[in-house]
């Protein structure tokens, strides 16, 4: 455990030390945020309630998405795993007594913590800026549930990710294109752009037998105090499922992975 620690505390160092690619993945956030805002804001100025929604709890659904999304979908691993993989440079790592998906999770929770830190201070700004209405904050139990949806959801988004990039052990040269199908994909289907629950009854179906509600759209609507009772424990019991599911898979295409990555002498 101490030496993920420290892979922690460095990889938080050379966040700092090499912002270039961090600032522009800030400012990505905020312009996704800001096209999102103004589009319903757009919708809600001929109207009071848009698919179930008020103009107040829209605006903090928006709003919780870019502080939600940081800490989920944030991940250095996305972009190094697959890259690592094709080049060979995984070998470094497989001759050293550390696990690599350890390491790369404990380099992730160094990249979501700065980058929650800076998504409050964009927040405020954010808010003194544009002065939305805002729904009353929740009571401390939703919170807590709260907190452990998104925990889960960090879980689940680093093992899909991880899942996901394994596809550079047998196609080492499209890594970069599905690192990018994968951002948009996920963002899309988790909830990124708008609360899955206007989509159709059949799509919504479809998504709950997916991976991908439960990193943004769930925690954000737990947040919201629009799933509760029954729903709140199945939504969150649903959740662990889906982690233990993806734990399986991960080490599994790992393996099968690395079987392959040794065999072509990488």
């Amino acid at each position: 455990m101490e030496k993920y620690l420290i892979v922690l505390t460095t990889s938080w160092q050379n966040e700092l030390i090499y912002r270039l690619n961090f600032i522009l993945w800030r400012f990505r956030n905020i312009l996704r945020f800001l096209m999102t805002y103004f589009l319903w804001f757009g919708i809600f100025v001929s109207t009071n309630q848009v698919f179930g929604y008020s103009q107040p709890q829209m605006f903090t659904y928006v709003f919780m998405v870019l502080v939600v999304s940081t800490l989920v979908l944030s991940a250095p691993s996305a972009d190094n795993i697959g890259g690592e993989i094709a080049n060979g440079d995984l070998s470094n790592y497989l001759v050293k007594p550390i696990n690599y998906l350890k390491y790369w999770f404990a380099r992730d929770l160094s990249s979501k913590a700065l980058n929650l830190s800076f998504a409050i201070f964009e927040v405020g700004i954010l808010w003194f800026i544009l002065k939305p209405n805002f729904q009353i904050l929740p009571s401390i139990g939703t919170f807590v549930f709260f907190l452990i949806s998104l925990v889960l959801a960090i879980l689940i988004n680093y093992l899909v990710s991880v899942t996901a990039r394994s596809v550079a052990f047998w196609t080492p040269e499209s890594t970069w294109g599905i690192s990018f199908v994968i951002l948009v994909f996920v963002e899309t289907l988790a909830g990124g752009i708008f609360p899955l629950d206007i989509l159709p009854n059949w799509v919504s179906n479809i998504l709950q037998f997916t991976p991908f509600p439960y990193l943004l759209y769930y925690p954000v609507a737990i947040f919201l105090g629009k799933i509760t009772g029954f729903n709140l424990v199945r939504i969150l019991l649903q959740a662990f499922a889906w982690f233990l599911v993806m734990l399986w898979v991960t080490k599994v295409v790992w393996h099968k992975g690395l079987k392959v990555y040794g065999s072509e002498g990488r």
